[in-house]
């Protein structure tokens, strides 16, 4: 593990760009981005367009170190270039970003309140590529939706069994089982996966850490002794549906929880905007971030 990399995510002050929309949730994006789908005729044009959109933001003068510690790839952009230069070599070499790579293949049926992931073909291979790549690690997502007890055991066991798998291969896991912000039992839910996180690090190697992506708790400091858990190397927040405004509101009164934001940081981009246009919009959703995670 690139130990570079491993300080500047361990002690630096900034928070992480979540730019790995996958297959399903690409037209989204590009719609948002003012792409319709109409716009092109198959899955190749539509990545091809999708890497376009992340290539103007991680080119764009807005987006450096100074302010972002990390981006989440999606595993095509992973495999793309960027002016020529490998994604995560170009972020890191030229942007001072860590590389980090999504590796779910999306989430399974909803049993017992959560959605577990679905199973992960292949993820040696992806992670062998990633190692490769200069990639430093990986995310997965699962969901909760209630506080079910036995369904937040399951997925909180599926996230470090696999977690494990990532660290025997040299790389950083962040584990990410999302609570739903509209689920009617958020504040139980996250009382039992804060228990249930917290069992299975103790379970943890001594030398092993891993990160979190959590959704930003009901309750102010709620994932303090996460965030001061040895065996955590970082906490980070997902934006979860929250407009930035509020997403932004609720992370300052979590000491310790810095953001790991997608739609938050580039919902208000469009490809219609002049260059200027899009690299001040960009920046302001940088600042206000940054701001945030650092409160």
């Amino acid at each position: 593990m690139d130990t570079q990399m491993y300080d500047r995510i361990a002690e630096g002050d900034g928070f992480i760009a979540a730019l790995d929309q996958s297959g399903g949730s690409t037209p989204k994006a590009l719609r948002q981005y003012g792409v319709p789908e109409d716009a092109y005729a198959s899955e190749d044009e539509m990545f091809d367009l999708v890497h376009q959109m992340r290539t103007r933001i991680i080119t764009s003068k807005a987006f450096t170190g100074d302010r972002i510690l990390a981006a989440i790839l999606f595993e095509g952009t992973m495999e793309r270039q960027i002016e020529g230069v490998p994604s995560a070599t170009y972020l890191w070499q030229t942007k001072n970003v860590v590389p980090f790579v999504k590796v779910d293949k999306g989430l399974a049926d909803e049993t017992d309140g959560v959605q577990l992931m679905k199973s992960i073909p292949g993820l040696d291979d992806l992670l062998a590529r990633a190692r490769d790549e200069g990639v430093f690690g990986t995310k997965m997502r699962s969901v909760v939706k209630l506080g079910d007890e036995g369904g937040i055991r399951r997925i909180v066991e599926q996230q470090f069994e696999v977690g494990q798998q990532i660290l025997e291969a040299g790389l950083m896991p962040i584990l990410e089982p999302e609570v739903d912000i509209h689920s009617p039992q958020k504040q139980p839910a996250e009382q039992l996966l804060l228990r249930s996180i917290t069992e299975h690090l103790e379970q943890l190697a001594d030398d092993h850490q891993v990160m979190l992506k959590l959704t930003i708790p009901s309750e102010d400091g709620f994932y303090g002794p996460l965030i001061e858990n040895p065996k955590v190397l970082r906490v980070v927040a997902l934006s979860g549906g929250y407009s930035r405004n509020e997403a932004n509101e609720r992370l300052a009164r979590n000491p310790g929880l810095i953001a790991s934001f997608s739609r938050a940081l580039i919902g208000e981009l469009s490809a219609e905007q002049s260059d200027e246009e899009f690299d001040m919009t960009l920046d302001a959703a940088v600042e206000s971030i940054h701001r945030a995670s650092i409160t």
